[in-house]
This record gives structure tokens, C-alpha cells and sequence, in this order.
């Protein structure tokens, strides 16, 4: 097992892994020279060159090569559907955003179909697309589940953004590890794109209260509309990210019909996550606390 990457940050494998540092675009030819690979799982393929490059320099040195990208593909089409399925990638995209909030957004989904497009594009690589919406698992980094926890934790009101009605439908970032280990080197996946994501679609609500069950928590559920949050100064995505337009609605039956592979349950993936914060929970808080006092002042005003 090797890892490429630019070791900014510690990883737990020890002497394990050997490890390979570099900046991909810089450095990955001068990496992985001479070197032949049973699959390679690339994480971090953002653009158009990141996956020219990595076809290219892969291109007689491995096996397998499985790109991870992302719902967003979907969500910067035009007339994307919801849930989004395979054969729903190709179309025109929209238009470029004026700018923030939406353009960052955008302009990452552009970069992963650009680099999507290279990988696919390059006449006889052995190469799979897996698209997957946005991410929960233990400690993870993001700390957007974990956003939800802390307020949980304190007792405090949850505000909800227009009711939390709207459906979700994630991914656990064990079932992604678990997806790519038993697809690399499946010659039928070749050239392929396959969605990957929970069965279960509950509401942003529903999925507050079984983490308030699970965790213990009295915390009260406020339903707030979004424009009353912003008129207090408060963004609904920085303090409910789960509240966010840019955030994919996939279908993952292409996965499970033609390779077999059924995600794990929500009811069996979200209580470890709940049990992980609860022995791991540590500063400093997630960033969006920051506006936990005027969310309670908010919830209590609007309890009068």
C-alpha cells in the first residue's frame, strides 16, 4: 500500500504504508516512475489536467484506476433531475454564476467533469468514475455532521431552515472504502461510472431527530425560515449544512443492480458516528459555532 500526497497532515498507518510525497501536479510523474500499480484510488483528481495527467502517466503503469468525483457533476447541469442517474450526466451545463456564493460551488463541479471527461477519454485506460454526495463518517474533517452534534450537546434549540423538509440522501465514508475495494480490478467496471450512496432518502428534520435520539439530547427542533435567518445576519448553510442548495440527490441502483453492492443501512452507520463524537469530541469547536449564542437568542425570542 502506498500513499501520494504532500504529508501536511498525520496519518495513523506507521510503517504500514509507504509513502510517497509530492504535489500531484508537479511531482507525479517523477513519483511513480518505473513503478507499476495493481490499482490506483485517486482522491484528488480536480480538473481537467489532474485527470489528462494521471492518464497519461498511469496509462501503461496500472491496473485499475478509479477516480472518486461527485454528485455536483450532476448539479451543474441544466435541468438536473433528482435523483440523479448515470445516464443523466451528459447535457449542457449552466451558466457560469456571477459570483459567491455559488461560484466556488460551480466551478468545482465543472473541474470534476472536466477531469471525468479526460480519464474517460483516453483510448484504452482502464479507469472507473465513482460519484458520491456529500460525505458522513467518524471524525470527519469536514465536520458537518458533527456541526449538528455540538448543538445537540449544549441543549440548546436547533434552528431548521424552512422546516427541514427537503430529502437527503448521503454517503458513509466506510461503504466508499469498502465500494473501491471490491471493485478494483473488475475488468466489467472499465470505462464505467457508478453512483454510490445510501438507500434511505430521510428529510434534513428526520435526520435531526434520530441524531437528538440518539444522543440523548432535549434540544428543541425550531423551524425557521431562511430569509428570517438571513435578515438576523445568520446563513442557513453555515449553521445547518445540510441546508445547502449545492448538495447532490443521486440514485445508487446502477451500483447495486449490475455489481451487487448494497450500502450499509443508516440505522447501523449513524450510531457509530454518534458514538465516535461522543469519545472524541474535542476543540476547537467547528467553525459555525460561532453563531450558536445568536441562534438561542433567535429561537427564544421567536418562543415568545
Amino acid at each position: 500500500m502506498t500513499l501520494l500526497n504532500r504529508g501536511n497532515l498525520p496519518d495513523p498507518f506507521g510503517t504500514r504504508v509507504e509513502r510517497l510525497r509530492g504535489d500531484r501536479s508537479l511531482d507525479l510523474d517523477r513519483l511513480v516512475a518505473g513503478r507499476r500499480f495493481d490499482a490506483v484510488l485517486d482522491f484528488a483528481a480536480f480538473a481537467g489536467e489532474d485527470g489528462r495527467r494521471a492518464a497519461e502517466t498511469f496509462r501503461d503503469q496500472v491496473g485499475h484506476y478509479l477516480m472518486v468525483s461527485t454528485g455536483q457533476v450532476y448539479l451543474v447541469r441544466q435541468g438536473c433531475p433528482r435523483p440523479a442517474r448515470e445516464v443523466d450526466y451528459g447535457g449542457p451545463v449552466t451558466e457560469r454564476p456571477a459570483g459567491p456564493p455559488d461560484l466556488a460551488e460551480w466551478e468545482y463541479g465543472i473541474g470534476k467533469r472536466e477531469a471525468e471527461d479526460a480519464v474517460s477519454a483516453a483510448p484504452g485506460f482502464p479507469a472507473t468514475r465513482v460519484r458520491i454526495p456529500m460525505v458522513n463518517g467518524e471524525r470527519d474533517y469536514h465536520r458537518r455532521l458533527e456541526s449538528y452534534l455540538w448543538r445537540l450537546a449544549d441543549g440548546g434549540p436547533i434552528l431548521v431552515p424552512d422546516g427541514g423538509v427537503h430529502l437527503l440522501r448521503h454517503v458513509y465514508g466506510g461503504e466508499v472504502a469498502r465500494f473501491l475495494a471490491e471493485i478494483a480490478g473488475r475488468a466489467e467496471t472499465f470505462g464505467e461510472a457508478y453512483n454510490l450512496a445510501q438507500e434511505e432518502t430521510p428529510t434534513l428534520r428526520g435526520l435531526l431527530e434520530e441524531l437528538r435520539r440518539l444522543s440523548g439530547s432535549r434540544s428543541a427542533l425550531v423551524d425557521v425560515p431562511a430569509d428570517v435567518l438571513r435578515a438576523e445576519g445568520l446563513e442557513p448553510q453555515a449553521l445547518s449544512p445540510f441546508s445547502g442548495r449545492w448538495m447532490s440527490f443521486i440514485d445508487p441502483s446502477r451500483a447495486r443492480d449490475r455489481l451487487g453492492f448494497r450500502h450499509v443501512a443508516l440505522e447501523r452507520y449513524l450510531p457509530s458516528i454518534v458514538a465516535s463524537f461522543a469519545a472524541h469530541a474535542a476543540e476547537p469547536l467547528p467553525d459555525s459555532l460561532r453563531t450558536r449564542d445568536a441562534e438561542v437568542r433567535l429561537a427564544s425570542r421567536l418562543a415568545r
